[in-house]
């Protein structure tokens, strides 16, 4: 990682890690249900799609305060689709991050209920960003894109796509659909909104659009090469979950060589989308080389 990248994400990501626990804190809401949202929030993580803004926001040479609140709403849709991914009816995992899985602390039902309330909220958030700096426009553009991207069409989709998927042996393009809604979608639209809020032009937008979906399937892919080779202490949960599930992946249809050589692939068209955006590229540049060479 290279020392600009690593200075932009220290910062960055400790910034979002201060301000995610204060918006619910003074919210009127049951404190068990505060708790167990702040707990998820809390959990750490690489906080790449809330950076992922920013550094689109910085790259198109805009103050990244103008992110911080879309960016934080981001991520707590994620946190939202982690704490229900960990639930016994999904991947039914104990651990998260190196912690006790959301529902593991404060059971089921208020482990839904905290996602709910973190899916639900994020969205309040966005209509509160920035007083004086969006739009109303772009305010309704940046819902409108984060909706599709978290619902049916996007990660709920995916997510529906991949458990029917359990237990079956998936052809590539269906496991690529996988990929791209049900983590890429997510990664994509965090990229497009800080284009939107920079208020880029229209053929920015679709390059970079193309771009993330690139980078989505890029950290898909090491996701899956992790589950294979990764460390369990590092990446904060058990190696081979997906094996244990039953579950298509890139190494399990390809190879682990074959998955390594389409990450390969997959990097060089995404700086191939990147680079034809009139931006300053570094930093996108080199965090798709971190989404590539990651250990966790």
């Amino acid at each position: 990682m290279n020392a600009e990248l690593k200075d932009f994400l220290n910062e960055n990501k400790q910034e979002i890690e201060q301000r995610l626990p204060k918006y619910l804190e003074q919210l009127p809401a049951p404190k068990t249900l505060k708790e167990a949202m702040i707990y998820s929030l809390n959990a750490g993580g690489k906080r790449i799609r809330p950076v992922l803004l920013l550094a689109t926001l910085h790259s198109f040479g805009k103050p990244v305060e103008l992110g911080y609140d879309v960016a934080c709403a981001v991520e707590m849709i994620h946190t939202y689709s982690l704490i229900h991914d960990d639930l016994p009816a999904m991947d039914d995992d104990d651990m998260r991050r190196g912690k006790p899985t959301n529902h593991k602390v404060y059971g089921e039902a208020i482990a839904i209920l905290a996602g709910d309330a973190l899916l639900t909220y994020s969205f309040e958030l966005i209509t509160k960003a920035n007083v004086g700096d969006l739009s109303a426009e772009q305010k309704l553009l940046l819902i409108q894109e984060l909706a599709k991207a978290s619902g049916p069409e996007g990660m709920v989709g995916g997510q529906v796509a991949d458990l029917e998927g359990e237990n079956k042996a998936l052809t590539l393009d269906g496991l690529v659909y996988i990929h791209h809604h049900k983590t890429g979608d997510l990664l994509t639209v965090s990229i497009v909104a800080g284009a939107i809020i920079a208020g880029a032009n229209e053929k920015d937008i679709t390059n970079l659009r193309l771009f993330a979906k690139e980078l989505g399937l890029l950290f898909q892919i090491k996701d899956d090469i992790l589950d294979v080779e990764g460390d369990a202490i590092t990446i904060g949960k058990p190696v081979g979950s997906d094996d244990g599930n039953n579950k298509s992946t890139y190494p399990s249809l390809l190879g682990l060589d074959g998955a390594k050589k389409k990450l390969e692939e997959h990097k060089l068209r995404a700086k191939e989308y990147l680079y034809e955006v009139e931006m300053n590229h570094h930093l996108l540049e080199a965090l798709t080389d971190y989404v590539a060479e990651r250990d966790h």
